[in-house]
């Protein structure tokens, strides 16, 4: 399954950093970013949450908050977080059910080897928990300005 455009966001409750637990109903009537990562502390998903980080400011003043979700286990997502100084939550998604949920559970290859993994992909959800805009295999420089200009237009 994949949502695209326009549907109503999936349903989702996560533990998450700093001993949050973040959730779809939790984030209902405001606008927020959901974006999907393969590997906490990797090079690319490293420089995609630090670019969310810089953002932060931005967004907070106009009320958008970031949710990063990956399948790493907590322990693993604690330490990527104090590791780069990451404020926003950072969700556990081990059983994938939220990813697969969104259609980031994607077959992936690499040197002829095929296997799963998730796609990198970011939505953005509006105050009323529909999908906005949606980018699926995100390539990191530039992707955190192209997401802010889409919240910009949210109003």
């Amino acid at each position: 399954m994949s949502v695209t455009e326009g549907d109503k966001s999936p349903a989702f409750t996560l533990p998450a950093t700093g001993g949050r637990t973040v959730s779809l109903a939790a984030c209902e009537g405001k606008p927020f970013i959901l974006y999907f990562y393969p590997k906490a502390d990797t090079p690319g998903c490293t420089k995609e949450a630090c670019a969310f980080q810089e953002a932060l400011p931005q967004l907070g003043q106009i009320g958008v908050t970031v949710i990063g979700v990956s399948k790493d286990k907590m322990p693993a997502l604690e330490k990527f977080a104090a590791k780069y100084d990451l404020k926003f939550p950072l969700a556990s998604d081990e059983a994938g059910m939220v990813v697969e949920a969104f259609g980031a559970w994607i077959e992936k290859s690499m040197y002829g080897r095929k296997y799963m993994g998730i796609d990198r992909s970011t939505f953005l959800i509006d105050k009323a928990g529909s999908i906005a805009k949606v980018w699926r295999g995100v390539k990191v420089p530039g992707h955190a300005k192209a997401v802010m200009d889409a919240v910009a237009t949210l109003a």
